[in-house]
This record gives C-alpha cells, sequence and structure tokens, in this order.
C-alpha cells in the first residue's frame, strides 16, 4: 500500500484562516467604535434634552406663575406681550393654540385637586395632552430650537394664605401687638406638581421630562 504525503496548499490555507480571523478580530473592534459612538450621541442629545427641561422648569415656576397667581388676566396678557413670538420664545398660556382653556388653568392655580372637576382631574398627565404652556427655547440655529410643554397635574391649596401676592410678611402692629382682633392661621403656600417636557423641534423623539414640585 502507497500513502500520499501531498502538502502541496496547506500554506495557502493557514493564511487564509490567519486573514479571516484578522477580519473577525477588526469588525468587532469596529462594532464597539460605532456603538460607542452611538452611545454617546444618544447621551449628548438627551442631556440636551434635559436641559431644556430644566431650563423650562425655571421660566415656569419664576416667571409664569408668579404673573398668573396675582391678577391672572393681566398677568397672562403681559406675559403674552413680554415673551410673544417677537422674542423667539413663542409663548402659549392656557387658551392660546393647543393649550388648555384659560378657565381650567385658573382653577388649577387656586382651587386643590380634589375640587377640580372630572373633565380636568381625569386628563393625562402627560405634559403634551392639553399643556398649561408651551414655548421655544431657542438654540444656536432653528435646528438645535426645543419646544417646552408643561402642565400642572396636582394642586394642594395653602391654608390661612389671605391674598394672592405671593408675600408673607408679619401682621403689621404696634411692638409686639398686632392689629387685628382677631388671629389667622399660619400662612401656607399652595403646592403645584408640574409635569414639563422638553423636545427637539426638528425631531421629537430627542426627548426628555422633569417633575417639579414647586411652592408659592
Amino acid at each position: 500500500m502507497k500513502f500520499l504525503r501531498n502538502e502541496d496548499g496547506i500554506a495557502l490555507i493557514t493564511a487564509l484562516m490567519f486573514v479571516m480571523l484578522c477580519l473577525g478580530m477588526i469588525m468587532t473592534l469596529l462594532y464597539y467604535v460605532i456603538a460607542g459612538t452611538k452611545m454617546s450621541a444618544a447621551q449628548k442629545r438627551y442631556r440636551s434634552a434635559l436641559e431644556a427641561s430644566y431650563g423650562g422648569a425655571e421660566f415656569v415656576t419664576k416667571t409664569i406663575i408668579p404673573r398668573l397667581f396675582n391678577n391672572y388676566s393681566a398677568g397672562k396678557s403681559l406675559l403674552l406681550t413680554d415673551f410673544s413670538a417677537l422674542n423667539h420664545l413663542g409663548l402659549q398660556v392656557g387658551g392660546a393654540g393647543g393649550t388648555t382653556s384659560s378657565a381650567i388653568l385658573k382653577i388649577k392655580l387656586e382651587a386643590s385637586t380634589a375640587d377640580w372637576n372630572a373633565g380636568i382631574s381625569g386628563k393625562s398627565v402627560d405634559p403634551k395632552v392639553m399643556p398649561d404652556f408651551i414655548f421655544t427655547l431657542q438654540g444656536q440655529n432653528t435646528n438645535t430650537d426645543y419646544l417646552v410643554y408643561s402642565k400642572i397635574v396636582n394642586t394642594v391649596a395653602g391654608v390661612g394664605l389671605l391674598d394672592a401676592s405671593g408675600i408673607d410678611y408679619l401682621d403689621a402692629g404696634i411692638g409686639v401687638a398686632g392689629s387685628n382682633a382677631s388671629t389667622s392661621p399660619p400662612r401656607t403656600p399652595n403646592v403645584y406638581s408640574v409635569e414639563i417636557q422638553g423636545e427637539a423641534a426638528v425631531n421629537p423623539a430627542e426627548k426628555a421630562g422633569v417633575t417639579v414640585l414647586y411652592a408659592y
């Protein structure tokens, strides 16, 4: 019996196997690089949307609600004058555009949630569903603008709040004696739960939301 020991081509097979192994390693490396880039970009977009939500929370709690609380009609008129489209915010307050009605927003500001009617309390807590406020935070260009939707979803009315100014001074009196014949309970502020969502104007999928507990 004669045994054949022809090893022609073994070098070629070895080289091909080595090339395939190298290609597999390179493809794996490229996959992790691309996945890391996508993850970093997604995190950057989320942080931008989150910052827009934080900025919206500052604007709603420090500018919008205080003005509406003192005098709703006059406050709303001034807000729309000061922060209209001409100022690049395009502010919409209850009753404008796709927002909730002025009457509903006024009730939300003044009455506890338990005293809201069923039509108000039964609405979604999604800030994009009949929001109370809508405005735009301008970026470096129109492609980087962010829309902010805000909605009051719960109100706990304060106790002993004798006026709507938000100012809580001591009762005027002579020395330590009050000038009124009767006493009033300690004043406590109204407490609002506000849902706020910021999203990219050109891509609503890029969004982030925050829940704010605000006392006034």
